[in-house]
């Protein structure tokens, strides 16, 4: 049985050599890049990736979809490119396949490190990325859940965190703030598909349970200064959202007039 290691990128050359180094045991890594202007495509070329090509839509669904259809492993194995795959987690999934009885989707833990620190309070953080080829399908729009997920589920134990993927997720607070400008756009796009109405009320609620969640209930506080500082960016995150949505509406209706 093979596996595929599928990889998105766009201007990824700062973790991408060691995320590819971590995958060269894997039978296949496919990058599929959205015209990185860096040295992503030098990167993937010297370890011998298959590239594919995707319209730059400022976000990685579609590219991981369009990874798919060129993966040839009877397993894949999805990666973002500032995410690192431990050896014991490799050694892991190949004995896991080895037994046809298993589960044909596995949801596997990651340690976000934020601030060049592991962020307990967002641990484990439990995302399918291991599955059987054609058992899962991505959305087109922004961190949704997949379009399509068939077979069965395989959690693996949290405890294990020596299975866990290694995830560079946010290396400043100027980069989680530029991320945020692009990500709740396109939030805003699903709020206004699912008819949800701005409410002043609810935005603070939102952003005050966030906080709470990720410092007191998810225990940031033991991640210090820093846990602090995160819980405070992600309840902005929540107002941003719900602050963009009151400008658009606030648009809409003088259009009206």
């Amino acid at each position: 049985m093979r596996i595929s290691a599928v990889i998105h990128t766009y201007n990824s050359e700062k973790y991408l050599e060691e995320c590819l180094q971590a995958l060269t045991s894997l039978d296949e890594t496919v990058i599929c890049d959205m015209h990185s202007t860096d040295k992503t495509i030098e990167i993937a070329q010297k370890y011998g990736c298959k590239i594919v090509y995707h319209e730059n839509v400022g976000f990685a669904d579609p590219a991981r979809n369009f990874a798919l259809s060129h993966a040839t492993g009877d397993w894949i194995l999805v990666v973002d490119s500032d995410e690192i795959i431990p050896k014991t987690l490799i050694d892991f999934l190949r004995e896991y396949i080895k037994n046809p009885d298993n589960p044909e989707t596995v949801y596997i833990p990651r340690k976000n490190y934020v601030f060049g620190k592991f962020m307990r309070c967002i641990y484990p953080n439990c995302i399918l990325r291991f599955f059987k080829k054609g058992f899962v399908a991505y959305s087109s729009r922004v961190h949704c859940t997949p379009d399509e997920i068939k077979g069965r589920e395989y959690y693996i134990d949290p405890k294990r965190e020596d299975l866990a993927i290694i995830h560079y997720n946010y290396d400043s607070i100027e980069q989680f703030i530029a991320r945020s400008n692009r990500y709740t756009t396109l939030e805003l796009e699903k709020f206004t598909e699912r008819g949800i109405k701005f409410s002043l009320l609810y935005m603070i609620l939102r952003a005050k349970g966030e906080f709470i969640k990720r410092f007191i209930l998810k225990k940031g506080y033991k991640d210090g200064l820093d846990g602090f500082m995160f819980a405070l960016l992600l309840a902005i995150y929540e107002l941003l959202c719900y602050a963009k949505l009151w400008e658009y509406e606030k648009n809409a209706a003088s259009l009206h007039q």
